[in-house]
């Protein structure tokens, strides 16, 4: 499905209420809606991740949608609305919280969560059901973090997990250029001319990654 298609009337979710305009006209599209509000909208998400002894962990993310930047990650065994409120608490302490919070309709967003993202004074955006281009960026961070990450380490527990994740966060946010911002990382991170010196690969997750950049002989 086209990322600027309807979903039918009878079906149209929360979200659409959000630009929907009097006399039932719509003002924008669903990419327009993201396009416009891209510095003020986050996404948030839990994924899966085994344990070696068969344990199912779960992540929970928060995407920046503007420079594609993780801005908090957890681990948990026993996900609850209430510890799912306390990590949003935690993404945005202070005055820092945005405008927009895009999420799915999975019930692990309880009560909990649901008066936690109003007390911050944030506006909750439901995608439509079954809709994960809806979620785009958030949808393929997750999937960038298994391909580039997950599915070549070992987990054993919770800690090394989050470990795995904290290291991989870092080379994400500092070392991997994305097309989607120009070859640039979401830390920007300066042009080096060729006066600098020739290109060196530097060894990053182990070895997994690389980060280039031109150092003096």
């Amino acid at each position: 499905m086209n990322c600027s298609s309807w979903v039918s009337k009878s079906a149209r979710p929360a979200w659409a209420s959000i630009w929907s305009v009097p006399g039932g006209h719509r003002s924008q599209s669903w990419r327009s809606f993201l396009d416009n509000h891209l510095k003020s909208l986050v996404s948030v998400d839990f994924f899966t991740v085994p344990t070696i002894r068969f344990q199912v962990l779960y992540v929970f993310l928060v995407l920046a949608h503007d420079r594609r930047r993780i801005l908090h990650f957890n681990v948990t065994a026993h996900p609850t609305a209430e510890w799912t409120a306390q990590q949003l608490h935690e993404a945005f302490p202070w005055d820092t919280a945005p405008r927009y919070l895009l999420r799915d309709r999975d019930r692990i967003f309880g009560d909990d969560f649901v008066e936690q993202v109003k007390a911050m004074g944030i506006q909750e955006v439901l995608c439509a059901p079954r809709s994960p281009w809806q979620r785009a960026y958030v949808e393929r961070v997750i999937g960038t973090i298994r391909r580039e990450c997950l599915d070549h380490v070992i987990v054993f527990n919770q800690a090394m997990l989050y470990q795995h994740l904290k290291a991989f966060a870092a080379y994400y946010h500092e070392s991997r250029t994305h097309l989607s911002l120009d070859k640039d990382t979401p830390e920007t991170r300066p042009a080096q001319s060729a006066e600098v010196g020739r290109i060196v690969a530097l060894p990053q997750l182990g070895g997994l990654h690389h980060r280039y950049e031109r150092r003096a002989a």
